[in-house]
């Protein structure tokens, strides 16, 4: 492991210490990459967890706008176990955890209602991943997922690269490969407050939020999408234009009933499969702090924390309902059992190749 570029007096007073810990015989650690304009990220390789992305409001004062946990300890044990952190080998939900590739069923574990999610319990948010900072702006980890981990066949071979531009943009690049076909669909679910976290971190309720997207994949009572493709044109779940978060957020909406707020995948507008395209863009009026989401994805997976029950993290920060809001870029959810969503194949001699860029701004 190579970690030469830590700096002790980050800005966001975290402890290397605090994130060293050896488990199943790997070393965990944490990643400090700043850019030449003073703002920083920081990461851990369990889970690959983004623990802070420290950026400024429109007068200039930095904040770490990502909920995360300031101790390894807290990582792993969080109450939300992937809070900002990387998800495989296939996130989002998989209907009753079965899926069939060329005639063979998969099974795998059932953990959230009757469906399996994010990769099942021990998911690429809960394994050590190599590492190797290479930069003051980029680290580079590894994973080595085995064939049969949590049910998914093949042995997959991932490099996930988080570099921190000058232009405070965090771009993921995932790569892999397999021995075997297999299905595949990486996601980061950073928890993103643009306010700051805080002790209690603000609602998003404020938030002004755009999607590129004029279709979405509507989801029954378990959050499995029901297989249409819908039009969000006349539906509170149109962002075409700007909205606020909570503007509809608790409307009688059938869709946003079922979600419990929105947790959606949305179809993204693209001229073209597998290039990188403007998905989002979310504003904290108070700050003046944006997020511009980029990806290569067909989809992007918006999530309001509906769930969230005000458990403590990053120096005292608490985190309340819909104190964040995440843009997933991913596939659709269960797509290995609905054969006319975009494919998540990835066959034995083909890469699987994504880039996703989360772009920091303010406007004043």
């Amino acid at each position: 492991m190579n970690n030469t570029f830590y700096k002790e007096n980050n800005l966001s007073g975290l402890k290397r210490a605090d994130f060293q810990k050896t488990i199943n015989g790997k070393e965990t650690d944490l990643f400090i990459l700043s850019n030449d304009n003073g703002a920083e990220a920081a990461i851990t390789n369990y889970g690959g967890a983004i623990i802070s992305v420290m950026v400024p409001d429109r007068n200039g004062k930095l904040a770490n706008v990502v909920q995360s946990h300031d101790t390894i300890d807290g990582v792993i044990n969080s109450p939300e176990p992937y809070l900002s952190t990387l998800i495989g080998r296939y996130g989002n939900r998989i209907a009753k955890g079965k899926f069939k590739l060329d005639g063979t069923e998969y099974l795998l574990a059932i953990n959230n209602g009757p469906n399996s999610l994010h990769g099942g319990p021990t998911g690429y948010h809960a394994r050590v991943w190599d590492a190797e900072q290479t930069s003051k702006q980029s680290v580079t980890l590894h994973y080595l997922s085995p064939d049969g981990e949590e049910g998914f066949p093949g042995n997959l071979d991932i490099t996930v690269i988080y570099t921190f531009t000058n232009e405070n943009e965090l771009i993921i690049t995932y790569t892999a490969t397999t021995d075997k076909k297999t299905i595949i669909n990486l996601t980061n679910h950073a928890f993103f407050s643009l306010a700051g976290v805080a002790n209690p971190t603000p609602t998003i309720d404020n938030n002004i939020v755009t999607i590129n997207a004029d279709f979405y994949t509507p989801i029954d009572e378990v959050s499995i999408p029901t297989g249409e493709i819908s039009k969000v044109e006349g539906t509170p779940m149109d962002f075409r234009t700007p909205h606020t978060v909570g503007s509809r957020i608790d409307d009688s909406f059938q869709q946003l009933v079922n979600g419990a707020g929105y947790d959606h995948c949305y179809v993204l507008n693209k001229e073209e499969a597998g290039v990188l395209s403007f998905a989002a863009k979310c504003k904290e009026p108070e700050s003046g702090r944006t997020l511009e989401v980029y990806t290569t994805e067909p989809g992007v997976q918006v999530y309001t924390d509906n769930w969230a029950t005000g458990y403590p993290g990053y120096h005292g920060a608490t985190f309340p309902r819909r104190s964040a809001i995440c843009f997933e870029a991913q596939h659709f959810p269960d797509t290995p059992n609905k054969a006319y969503f975009p494919s998540a194949v990835l066959n034995v001699g083909d890469t699987y190749h994504q880039i996703t860029v989360y772009k920091f701004g303010v406007e004043k």
